[in-house]
């Protein structure tokens, strides 16, 4: 029992999905349908659904790369509508977008074009002389010379010091959304966070912009979520010569077979795209829907940290892909090597942990990596109640999809990591 709690601490300690299924036995699929292989993960979704928490869900489950994925599916694409829920519909994956940025990266560093640990002043020199709070989230004026530089390495892993409008307090924060730095979109409605400010116009001017703000820690110094993956969008584009978004069609998208995966949805596709629901007081409200969805309009330039739409298929051709060490269906879309790098634990030695919520985890390119007897599981999970993580040593692939915000108004992605767990053991998970 000392092991099952060890486990589950890991898998639920920093956003509920990450860790924990290290130890998972082997299964065979066999003929059974995915409803029986996973009871309490129907359980779940059943009691989102029928209870009319959430419209509603889908969960796909597969082993190794070669297999194809199981689904689970309950509800509809939006309440009002009879249209089903499938592996083919559209979701707003926000921040499991990082994964795909950081393996994007890790190609570069593969090819000597990047290296983890170079100063990302070779390639922005804006990033070279950087201000530090001397207070984090204090003055904004009260501000001393960084003393280290900040690195790839520190962008993948949220060690950079850099701030986030979603997470900052105080004047840095008003500062960022003055500046327009919001790299992301909810809807054409006012949304707390995302609104009274106007977006910048290119990831260049981004990262031009985001230079002369103060950072909030010292680099390689402290764990904070920040926008690093999206300034590493534009590193990408440096180092690259190509568009990020380009980048990512031509080097990740493609090679994976990944034919729904968008920073903008084709107005052809607008039927398979889910409608966003704000979960508020035990309501939904309707603030992003599929028909008319803010991500039907090009985005002011593609937001590497929170910017993706893609269907349970795509993303589970994503993590099939990671499994594979790099190859799906016979296709190399990265080296072995990279796909070891990048999911394991690269955060720099002494990183300050204690307050970060991915505390008793590791960070590797853009998701979250399982320690100790949890080592081998990597993912992360979105601002809109999705979640997808990969377990190396069993080869297990699992990702849930549903749309609400805030995340935390329901435990998700918790209660899919538990629900998972429970199937795959054969022990039920406590509460």
């Amino acid at each position: 029992m000392q092991r099952m709690a060890v486990s589950r601490r890991g898998l639920l300690g920093s956003f509920g999905a990450l860790g924990g299924v290290a130890f998972l036995p082997r299964m065979a699929w066999g003929s059974a349908a995915a409803e029986a292989k996973f009871p309490t993960v129907v359980r779940m979704l059943d009691g989102y659904v029928s209870t009319g928490k959430l419209p509603g869900m889908i969960a796909a489950m597969g082993w190794g790369a070669a297999d194809a994925p199981m689904d689970i599916a309950r509800g509809t694409v939006a309440r009002g509508l009879d249209q089903a829920v499938d592996m083919d519909s559209l979701f707003r994956i926000y921040s499991m977008t990082k994964p795909i940025t950081g393996m994007a990266a890790m190609m570069l560093v593969d090819e000597g074009k990047l290296r983890l640990d170079q100063p990302i002043a070779d390639l922005l020199p804006a990033f070279g002389k950087m201000m530090v709070q001397t207070t984090p989230d204090g003055s904004i004026t009260d501000l001393r010379p960084a003393k280290a530089q900040i690195t790839v390495r520190h962008l993948m892993t949220h060690t950079a010091g850099l701030g986030y409008s979603i997470i900052q307090n105080g004047p840095i924060k008003d500062a960022f959304i003055k500046a327009g730095v919001v790299p992301g979109q909810a809807s054409r409605l006012p949304m707390p966070g995302m609104d009274g400010f106007k977006p910048l116009s290119s990831l260049a001017e981004f990262a031009d912009v985001l230079a002369t703000l103060p950072l909030v820690y010292e680099p390689g110094s402290v764990w904070s979520y920040s926008v690093g993956l999206d300034l590493l969008g534009r590193v990408i584009e440096v180092a690259s010569g190509k568009a990020f978004d380009a980048f990512l069609v031509e080097r990740v998208f493609g090679p994976c077979g990944m034919t729904s995966t968008w920073f903008r949805v084709p107005q052809s596709e607008a039927g398979r795209l889910t409608t966003n629901y704000a979960a508020v007081s035990g309501m939904l409200l309707p603030v992003d829907p599929g028909k008319t969805s803010i991500y039907l309009d090009q985005p002011p330039y593609p937001f590497g940290g929170a910017g993706l739409v893609s269907s349970p298929r795509d993303y589970d051709r994503f993590q099939r892909m990671l499994l594979g060490f790099g190859k799906i269906d016979g296709r190399q879309v990265m080296s072995e090597a990279a796909v070891r790098l990048g999911t394991s634990n690269l955060l720099p030695v002494g990183t300050d942990l204690s307050k970060a919520f991915i505390k008793g985890n590791g960070f590797g390119a853009g998701g979250s990596v399982g320690l100790g007897e949890d080592a081998g599981t990597y993912g992360w999970a979105g601002a809109a109640g999705t979640v997808g993580f990969v377990n190396f040593r069993v080869g297990l692939r699992a990702g849930c999809y549903t749309q609400y915000m805030p995340s935390e108004a329901y435990p998700v992605h918790r209660e899919f990591a538990q629900a998972v767990l429970a199937d795959v053991t054969g022990k039920k998970a406590a509460a």
